[in-house]
């Protein structure tokens, strides 16, 4: 299946990189948080991807443009670099088609934008592109064509430095605890769709916000719950826990075959 990405929001909250490289470039290891989540595509056999660009959108095509396969693989040099062998390669059979699909777009404008590039397939994965996670995707996939609805996605439990608060009427407080304790879960951003998606697309229609209530009404949307590994990158406090984890070798999105 074709795997859209969401690339060309503004990073607001990650001002401390993002006013300089657009957030799906931001560094996790040698290598920037969108070329973890299409490794992670890859790895299950799904290496199509539809770029929707916006802000700085032409860094993120300079970035393939210009890609060096030795940062993050082993060679050989010889011939004082003349020569370059390569032990493997990380994305010779991907196919990445970029989008300019707006500055100011949303995410629903920005899937309307690719409609196009879509062609007749039946179904997609789509993806916000600031987070990674260690789901399941092909168990995860069948559980969502077994149900066969028009509408998919993960929800997911926020970190525990959070806490779920109870409280009366009168703004006393009844529990408070873990907020993964809790029953309360967030929508992920790991999308599986199909094409009639886009017939509950209004123009201007953020993606989640009237469609999905469209699709609520319709009984057309699914959501798999997943209890494993999930964050996302909106501060510099995630970056920092994702540069930890990678520096330890804690990276469970990491997919090995």
């Amino acid at each position: 299946m074709k795997v859209v990405l969401f690339c060309g929001g503004l990073g607001t909250r990650l001002r401390e990189h993002s006013d300089t490289i657009p957030k799906p470039l931001v560094n996790i290891g040698p290598r920037p948080i969108i070329w973890h989540l299409m490794k992670y595509y890859a790895s299950y056999g799904h290496n199509e991807f539809i770029l929707c660009l916006g802000y700085q959108g032409e860094l993120i095509k300079e970035y393939f443009l210009n890609y060096n396969e030795c940062i993050s693989n082993d060679f050989t040099l010889t011939q004082a670099g003349k020569t370059i062998k390569l032990m493997n390669s990380d994305i010779y059979d991907w196919k990445i088609t970029f989008v300019d699909t707006g500055l100011h777009s949303n995410i629903g404008q920005r899937l309307m934008a690719v409609k196009e590039y879509l062609q007749d397939d039946e179904l997609f994965l789509a993806n916000y592109s600031d987070g990674l996670s260690d789901l399941p995707l092909l168990k995860y996939i069948k559980q969502c064509i077994k149900h066969d609805v028009i509408g998919n996605f993960v929800s997911v439990r926020t970190a525990d430095s959070f806490h779920s608060v109870q409280f009366n009427d009168n703004g006393f407080v009844e529990s408070i605890g873990k907020i993964s304790n809790s029953n309360y879960w967030i929508n992920g951003g790991f999308f599986l769709l199909k094409k009639d998606i886009f017939n509950y697309i209004k123009d201007g229609e953020e993606l989640v916000d009237k469609p999905f209530q469209r699709l609520i009404k319709n009984n057309q949307i699914y959501s798999y719950k997943h209890d494993g590994f999930w964050a996302s990158m909106d501060t510099l406090k995630d970056k920092i826990d994702f540069d930890r984890r990678y520096a330890s070798g804690d990276t469970p999105w990491v997919i090995t075959n």
